[in-house]
């Protein structure tokens, strides 16, 4: 079967069809991967464009531009690489409100181990229930 890793602009444009031919093929590439004629594969760096796209140039709240994320995170015959820290991160975000990348760097640190953060960023981290480190 062939595997593909898929881009942000696919997932751009399937999501917020704003080229209609561009979606329409994004669509039946998704339709062949639910169908398992295809396999897919993505991963963070894309997401965080995604997130980053949504939020800039398309003004999406940010609790649109989650649900976006969820909903490719549970795409039929998808892989996401590093899935199970994507899935973390998602819900730090939704629970705390703070941005997709900065909830993945957290749920990362949960994942790897690490008893806290080294960040300038103290406030948004607090706000996720992160442990900071003591500068």
């Amino acid at each position: 079967m062939k595997r593909l890793f898929v881009d942000a602009n696919v997932f751009l444009r399937f999501f917020t069809e704003d080229d209609r031919s561009q979606h329409g093929t994004a669509e039946k590439l998704f339709r062949e991967a639910a169908t398992g004629k295809v396999s897919l594969v993505t991963g963070p760096p894309v997401l965080f464009e995604i997130a980053w796209t949504l939020r800039s140039a398309y003004g999406l709240p940010p609790e649109k531009v989650l649900d976006v994320l969820s909903r490719i995170a549970s795409l039929p015959g998808l892989e996401l690489a590093d899935g199970p820290t994507v899935e973390e991160a998602i819900s730090v975000a939704k629970t705390s409100g703070q941005e997709f990348a900065d909830s993945y760097i957290l749920a990362s640190a949960r994942r790897l181990g690490a008893g806290a953060v080294a960040t300038f960023n103290r406030k948004d981290f607090l706000k996720m229930g992160a442990t900071l480190h003591p500068f």
